[in-house]
């Protein structure tokens, strides 16, 4: 079940990986990762992203027998899915290993779908990991702020014993460095923004937390306005998916340029090219990949005020949040949408997310993190 790898250079600092829900942001981010940094000695151990709920709290039995942690290392590197706290625990030698906790996401701020039962496991796992790592790197300020926000809420609910400090500690330990986007996709575009009738793009993962039925708001608006659009709706698709998107498909069939999902990425990176406007209509999203992507290889974003988002996101592209409200939402992304297209602005590729940009600050983390202490 459990995949290994090893990267081995010389003598140089070795570096344990590990990946306990090792889902496609997950395995981008520590492939991008390996690579950026060849000077350690990578070795990765990942499990399969399934059984979630299992898997969160079970990964430390996963590894119980794993060879790896009978060795040295100079740094162990975690994914937020990972129960680091019971890992040191289990394998008292990593005690005196620094450990580093990167958050692609945090179960304080994760949407709970109606079908899910209700468990603060998820969330424990997030919180205790945290308190056993030495550092803890977040992929945006906003996962940051979320999860102490939602520890100390956690916290105000334990009827006595409570800890104090604790959240000042975390924050003290705590950064920001995004997940990278590859710097082949910065790229100019081919052709000029088509702003009588852009192409927009729809590319997020078909579930309920991405607010499909908020895209079928924004564009029965546009139709409302008369305004012409093409349309794109492609990402990670599931058996069992929201039931707006077949509404959008029936609906507005002469619009579509592209559906579903991509498997070749090189037809993904083609479309990211050729579309003029990005769409997020979501209600989470921790970082927000695939705006960044898009944004790099020049399509102009059109997001909610909230999230990520305005980390990114010029305040002219971002329409009002209305988490309670679709419809008005929707007449609020059409109407910003409408103004982007007269004013024409131009397009804001993410430079500092890029990797080559994002490189020196893994590199410093880690050399500050191998640093012996004094």
């Amino acid at each position: 079940m459990a995949n290994s790898r090893s990267q081995r250079s010389g003598d140089a600092p070795r570096v344990l990986l590990l990946s306990g829900y090792d889902a496609t942001s997950h395995q981008r981010w520590r492939e991008q990762l390996t690579a950026l940094l060849p000077e350690y000695a990578w070795h990765t151990l990942t499990l399969p992203p399934r059984f979630f709920r299992w898997r969160i709290r079970g990964n430390p039995l996963s590894w119980l027998n794993e060879p790896a942690f009978r060795e040295s290392w100079d740094l162990v590197v975690a994914t937020s899915m990972v129960d680091l706290a019971s890992l040191r625990s289990f394998h008292p030698q990593l005690t005196k290993t620094p450990c580093l906790l990167y958050m692609h996401e945090n179960q304080f701020a994760f949407p709970v779908s109606g079908t899910q039962a209700a468990s603060v496991d998820p969330q424990m796992v997030n919180l205790y990991s945290a308190i056993s790592a030495d550092r803890v790197v977040y992929n945006s300020a906003w996962n940051r702020d979320s999860f102490l926000d939602g520890a100390r809420d956690f916290l105000d609910k334990m009827p006595d014993g409570v800890p104090g400090g604790l959240i000042e500690a975390l924050r003290e330990k705590s950064e920001v460095i995004p997940v990278p986007i590859e710097d082949r996709l910065f790229t100019e575009p081919a052709a000029a923004t088509n702003w009588a009738c852009p192409h927009l793009l729809w590319n997020h993962r078909w579930e309920y937390d991405k607010g499909p039925e908020r895209l079928l708001k924004l564009l029965q608006a546009l139709d409302r306005r008369s305004v012409p659009f093409r349309l794109s709706v492609v990402g990670e698709r599931f058996r069992s998916h929201p039931p707006a998107f077949e509404q959008i498909r029936e609906q507005f069939a002469g619009h579509l340029e592209h559906w579903g999902f991509l498997p070749r990425r090189a037809d993904y990176d083609r479309l990211l090219a050729e579309a003029d406007v990005v769409l997020s209509t979501a209600l989470h999203d921790f970082q927000g990949l695939s705006m960044l992507e898009a944004m790099a290889s020049g399509c102009l974003p059109l997001a909610p005020d909230r999230l990520a988002y305005r980390e990114y996101v010029p305040d002219r592209c971002r329409y009002d949040s209305d988490p309670q409200n679709a419809e008005a939402e929707g007449e609020a992304a059409a109407a910003c949408l409408q103004g982007l297209l007269q004013s024409q602005p131009p397009r804001c590729p993410p430079t500092p997310w890029r990797a080559s940009a994002l490189a020196d600050a893994y590199r410093a983390l880690f050399d500050h993190m191998l640093r012996p202490v004094q």
